[in-house]
């Protein structure tokens, strides 16, 4: 989130603290972000790829988009019903599971990746 810093960061899934839920978080994450203007806020997923004579590969998927005023849908987990993603008014939670993985940071993440295994399995086929 733009406005924390980064926060919660890589510590998403214990933001509300260990054993915490992932309504503990998305409530906690409103809390802090009342009154705040600045709602932007980005999913970030980052994947390594090692072929068998180990060159690795690194794979960014990123969504922007802003955190909402309060929760909306029940689709999803984590942080899916508090996340707009951008050029919608909905939240990932509000969205058919398909749409959502069209655009989410994983969806984009794992359609590079796949993209990216043909090439590095090819290295043998010559």
């Amino acid at each position: 989130v733009e406005a924390l810093n980064g926060a919660p960061g890589v510590y998403s899934a214990r933001y509300a603290g260990e054993n915490c839920s992932y309504n503990d978080n998305v409530l906690k994450l409103l809390e802090v972000m009342k009154g705040e203007k600045n709602r932007k806020a980005v999913f970030r997923t980052v994947l390594a790829l090692v072929n068998l004579v180990g060159e690795v590969r690194t794979i960014e998927g990123v969504c922007k988009g802003k955190i909402s005023l309060s929760e909306s849908g029940i689709s999803g987990f984590g942080y899916d019903p508090i996340f707009v993603p951008d050029g919608y008014r909905c939240t990932f939670a509000d969205l058919e599971l398909s749409e959502k993985n069209k655009i989410s940071h994983r969806g984009l993440a794992l359609q590079e990746a796949i993209r990216l295994w043909g090439s590095i399995f090819s290295q043998f086929n010559s």
